[in-house]
């Protein structure tokens, strides 16, 4: 069984799995289209009073159980290994589009890097997207496959505090700028009569999820590598203090180059791939400004992506006894044709979906329902279902408990079916920023995805109880 060798090594790893473009890029966008520093204060509730103890349980869990999140599930009960493969499932498809993304990221670095001048829609309207996913991908699969000392924690312990090093350094470049100031009121004074609108603390709630990677089967993996000596509240606690300082660093840095050059802070995708570099050839030391910008986007992209085909990888290794090797390779060559599609779409061939690109109707119902409903289920797994005993000596008596068993699923619940029954907008709970949902056929689509996998957990649950019922003496 693999270890980390060290806490500071599965630190490492596990700041890596939860910092990435959802903090540098994603952040102060959605930052910007809620109105500035108002959003902070929801923001940082969902992140201790919520995510917080979501990663706590996963972690705990992992480490205990000592398996993915596949096995985890059906080491409670057999019937519950296809709870395992949805959660897998639904991080793989979302991987198979971040890896496009992380080839547009790798894509902008090599161009400021090489001095080429190109725009966005110059790039993707060539087949250079589809070349820069292949090698996103075979460089993850690399990693992976190295194991998890010499491939994950490796690349932790070199490019997180890389990262740390390369924000501090643009955040003290860009306090020199003349809109800096301005920037920097936007996005930490609160206008607090702002926090009545609910679209605001569902924006909170869907970044802090997904910037802190939880509910995903992620951290329960990495914790199956953790040893029984570390203290795992105190590691998750650094975990989320420096995906927080992470986030706030790259508010700084974006709002302080925004408000220099007049830019407008409410952009989505555009601001990193169009409009930011119009702001680099303008300021001094663009140059070398970008070539940092773009290669912090790719290293938080690699990170992330690289946690996430671990998930898959530790199932199918645990699943069918395959070498980390054999596994390695097969899950990067699914990937690579799950992804197909997506990297087609930002393409010259323009593959769309009842209108919009394949990759961002991809990522507005899987991203947008599957994740949140397989994090509901893995909290009823393992906090509902799971024995009681089991589950207090995995986490303790605190308050993480009573938070992760009944809060969490029903703010989880909650703000997603808002989405579906009324239509209110979350589309932060997407890896994308800046995708609109999708609307006739394909909403009915995300409505009978949601149904479904409602009605496998809940089929599994009435399983669960009606074997309780008629065996009251076996212990789950």
């Amino acid at each position: 069984m693999e270890q980390w060798s060290s806490r500071i090594g599965f630190v490492f790893a596990a700041i890596g799995a939860a910092v990435g473009l959802g903090n540098i890029w994603r952040f102060p966008a959605v930052v910007g289209q809620n109105g500035g520093g108002a959003y902070l204060v929801p923001y940082l509730i969902a992140a201790f009073a919520f995510a917080l103890p979501l990663m706590i349980l996963e972690i705990s869990v992992g480490r205990y159980l000592k398996a993915d999140v596949v096995t985890a599930c059906r080491n409670i009960r057999s019937e519950f290994e296809i709870i395992g493969w949805l959660i897998g499932g639904s991080v793989l498809a979302v991987l198979s589009y971040y890896l496009v993304i992380t080839g547009w990221v790798l894509a902008f670095f090599s161009f400021t890097l090489t001095g080429a001048e190109t725009s966005f829609q110059a790039f993707t309207g060539t087949y250079q997207p589809l070349a820069f996913f292949v090698v996103s991908t075979l460089l993850v699969g690399i990693i992976v496959s190295l194991g998890v000392q010499n491939g994950i924690e490796r690349m932790g312990k070199v490019l997180i505090p890389l990262t740390f090093v390369v924000l501090a350094g643009l955040a003290v470049y860009i306090a020199t700028l003349p809109g800096f100031l301005d920037g920097l009121r936007f996005f930490l004074t609160p206008d607090l009569a702002v926090l009545s609108n609910p679209n605001i603390w569902s924006a909170a709630f869907g970044q802090v999820f997904f910037s802190f990677s939880v509910g995903m089967g992620v951290m329960l993996t990495y914790g199956s590598y953790l040893g029984p000596e570390q203290n795992v509240p105190k590691s998750a606690l650094l975990i989320a203090v420096a995906d927080l300082t992470v986030a706030i660093l790259a508010g700084i840095v974006i709002f302080g180059i925004v408000f220099s050059f007049g830019l407008d802070p409410a952009e989505g995708t555009e601001l990193a791939f169009a409009t930011l570099p119009t702001a680099f050839e303008a300021m001094p030391l663009g140059g070398i400004v970008a070539v940092c910008f773009f290669g912090l986007l790719f290293v938080a992209a690699l990170a992330p992506s690289v946690s996430m085909l671990e998930v898959g990888v530790a199932g199918a290794m645990r699943t069918t006894g395959w070498s980390r090797r054999t596994a390695s390779i097969v899950m990067t060559g699914v990937i690579l044709l799950a992804g197909l599609p997506s990297a087609l779409s930002y393409s010259a061939f323009e593959l769309s979906v009842f209108g919009q690109p394949f990759l961002d109707a991809v990522d507005s119902t899987v991203g947008t329902y599957a994740l949140p409903i397989g994090a509901i289920a893995l909290i009823v797994v393992f906090t509902w279902i799971q024995d009681e005993s089991a589950l207090r000596e995995q986490i303790g008596d605190s308050i993480v408990l009573p938070l992760v068993k009944y809060v969490v699923p029903l703010v989880l619940l909650v703000v997603t079916s808002l989405r579906l029954v009324r239509g209110v907008e979350v589309s932060v709970w997407r890896r994308l920023p800046g995708v609109a949902p999708l609307s006739g056929l394909s909403g009915l689509g995300t409505t009978l995805l949601f149904s479904v996998l409602l009605a496998v957990v809940g089929w599994l649950i009435y399983r669960w109880r009606r074997s309780r019922r008629a065996n009251p003496n076996t212990v789950t």
